[in-house]
C-alpha cells in the first residue's frame, strides 16, 4: 500500500466519522423533540448509505478501482435503503418500541442522557466500526474476480433472508388469529432471527469483496462488531428477553430453533 493509499484510507475512514456524528447528532435531536428512540432503526441503514457515498466522492480522487467504489456503494444501498423503508413502514404510528421504552425507564437518567449515552453513541461507533470495509476497500487498486463473486453471492443471501423474514413476520402480525402466537414460519422456522442473520451475511458479503488487499482483509473488524451487536447487544438478546415475557410458548420455540444460523429445527418435546 503505497502513501498515498494510506492517506486516501485515512481521509476515507475520519470522513465517514464525520457523516456519523453528524447524522447522529440529527437522529438524536429527532428523537428529543418526539420523545422516541425507535427513531435510531430508521437511521441505522440510511447512515451507512451516506457513509459509503461519502466514501465513494472521496475517495474518487485515488487509485482506488472506480468500478469497485460504485459497486460497494451499490451494495449498501439497496440494504441501507430496504431496510430504512422497512423499519419506518413498521414503526410509523405505533408507540415506543417496548425494548427502548424499557431502556429508558429503566436507567434512571433523563431521556437525552438515555438516548445520548445507551442509543445515539453505542449505534454511531458500531456503524462506523462496521462500515469499515467500505471506507478501506474502496481505495482496494484492483477488484479479484473470485472474491468479488463470492462477496455478491454471500450479501445476496444475506439479502434475501433479511427481505423474506420481514416479509414473513410482517404478513403472520396481520392475521388477528396470530395475536399473542410465536411466528415459527417460512424462515422462522430455521432461524429464531432470519432478519439479524441476513445482516450478518450484508456485511460479511460485503468485506469478502474488498478482501483482496490486506488493509481490506483486516476490516473483518466490521462484520464481527455487527454479529456482535446483533446477537449480544441490542438485536437478538433485548427482543428475546421481551418476547420470553410475552410470548406463552416462546420458551419451548427457543428449544426447538436456532438461534442464529438456520438449521433443521428439532423434534416437538415428548410430553
Amino acid at each position: 500500500m503505497t502513501p498515498n493509499d494510506l492517506s486516501q484510507s485515512g481521509a476515507s475512514l475520519l470522513g465517514g466519522l464525520g457523516i456519523v456524528v453528524v447524522f447522529m447528532g440529527i437522529g438524536l435531536a429527532i428523537a428529543q423533540r418526539q420523545h422516541k428512540l425507535t427513531v435510531v432503526d430508521t437511521m441505522w441503514g440510511l447512515g451507512f448509505v451516506l457513509v459509503a457515498a461519502e466514501t465513494a466522492l472521496v475517495s474518487a480522487g485515488g487509485d482506488g478501482d472506480p468500478a469497485l467504489r460504485w459497486i460497494l456503494l451499490a451494495m449498501v444501498s439497496v440494504w441501507g435503503v430496504r431496510l430504512a423503508w422497512h423499519l419506518h413502514s413498521r414503526n410509523s404510528g405505533q408507540a415506543e418500541d417496548p425494548r427502548y421504552a424499557e431502556l429508558a425507564d429503566a436507567d434512571g437518567r433523563s431521556f437525552a442522557q438515555v438516548a445520548l449515552m445507551r442509543v445515539f453513541v453505542p449505534q454511531g461507533v458500531a456503524m462506523w466500526l462496521v462500515a469499515t470495509p467500505i471506507m478501506i476497500g474502496a481505495n482496494n487498486q484492483e477488484i479479484c474476480t473470485w472474491l468479488l463473486v463470492v462477496g455478491v453471492a454471500v450479501w445476496a443471501i444475506g439479502l434475501f433472508f433479511e427481505a423474506v423474514g420481514d416479509a414473513q413476520l410482517a404478513k403472520f402480525k396481520t392475521d388477528p388469529a396470530n395475536k399473542g402466537q410465536v411466528m415459527d414460519q417460512g424462515l422462522w422456522r430455521y432461524t429464531r432471527h432470519p432478519n439479524y442473520f441476513g445482516d450478518a451475511c450484508v456485511w460479511t458479503g460485503i468485506w469478502i469483496v474488498v478482501a483482496g488487499s490486506w488493509p481490506g482483509l483486516a476490516t473483518v473488524i466490521g462484520p464481527i462488531a455487527m454479529t456482535l451487536f446483533l446477537t449480544k447487544v441490542t438485536g437478538a438478546s433485548l427482543n428475546e428477553k421481551g418476547m420470553k415475557k410475552t410470548k406463552p410458548g416462546y420458551e419451548d420455540y427457543v428449544r426447538r430453533t436456532s438461534g442464529f444460523v438456520p438449521w433443521k429445527p428439532k423434534a416437538p418435546k415428548v410430553r
